[in-house]
């Protein structure tokens, strides 16, 4: 028989981590390990530190007359000093907003115009299709062309795909390149991947950023992903208040059937 030492007591455990003087005396004893310190604290300071951050940068990607809007809101100095900085923004593009339209190029031209070209920055060639039936290929010459006129700082060139890549197949288009001193450095395959027929202008901008040819801190980059958060929150809100009236609506028909009763 073994000794009184020797046995094995089994102590009765609801929940190790309910802080109970039972708990407390089991951690004393090492039966149970230590409490793990709560989140909650750490969850709070980062909520925090985030609004801090937005409440700061509130001014990022706004337009001269969004800021003038502002001025019985916001401090004179902080406000001057955000109008200071978007006209420097501003200036700066307009001196280096040397392209502003899309090229369309030829083979021929191809070497000179895109690989070469791209020693300078980033070039963006999108694939054509040949068909007037691919509605993704319309959708991306569409977008194209806004890209190019927005950020007139980056070239933007056009090609028939089955022109540039003999026997390219139809299936592929549109296909997107980005060469950057000389050499491919994205390839987008279709837009299957980046939104397809509702393929966007933020999809646009989260690819400039992506191969570092716009930073995403850039005024035209932050201003388009907030006018898209706001018009998405305006959106939920009115769902809720279409909701909301749905069901008051069918409350009443039901206080209504309630009379006939």
């Amino acid at each position: 028989m073994a000794a009184p030492t020797d046995q094995r007591i089994a102590v009765p455990i609801d929940d190790p981590n309910a802080d109970t003087e039972w708990n407390d005396i089991l951690r004393k004893h090492g039966v149970i390990p230590e409490k793990p310190p709560s989140p909650t604290p750490m969850i709070e300071e980062a909520i925090l530190e985030g609004r801090r951050i937005a409440h700061e940068n509130r001014l990022e990607g706004k337009e001269l007359d969004e800021l003038d809007a502002l001025e019985d809101d916001e401090d004179e100095a902080f406000l001057e000093q955000y109008r200071q900085k978007r006209i420097q923004e501003l200036n700066s593009l307009t001196k280096k907003s040397i392209h502003g339209t899309v090229y369309p190029i030829s083979k021929p031209e191809y070497s000179r115009e895109v690989t070469e070209a791209s020693s300078n920055g980033p070039v963006f060639v999108n694939l054509t299709s040949s068909l007037g039936t691919n509605v993704e290929s319309r959708v991306l010459s569409e977008l194209w062309r806004k890209a190019a006129k927005e950020y007139g700082e980056i070239k933007f060139c056009e090609i028939r795909a089955d022109k540039a890549i003999e026997n390219y197949p139809d299936r592929n288009c549109p296909t997107i390149l980005v060469y950057k001193n000389g050499d491919i450095v994205k390839q987008v395959v279709t837009l299957v991947t980046v939104g397809g027929v509702r393929m966007s202008m933020l999809d646009i901008d989260n690819l400039l950023v992506d191969v570092g040819a716009v930073s995403e801190k850039d005024m035209r980059v932050v201003k388009r992903k907030r006018d898209a958060e706001e018009a998405k929150e305006e959106q939920l809100m009115g769902k809720g208040i279409k909701s909301g009236n749905l069901r008051h609506a069918t409350a009443d028909d039901d206080d209504d059937d309630d009379d006939w009763d």
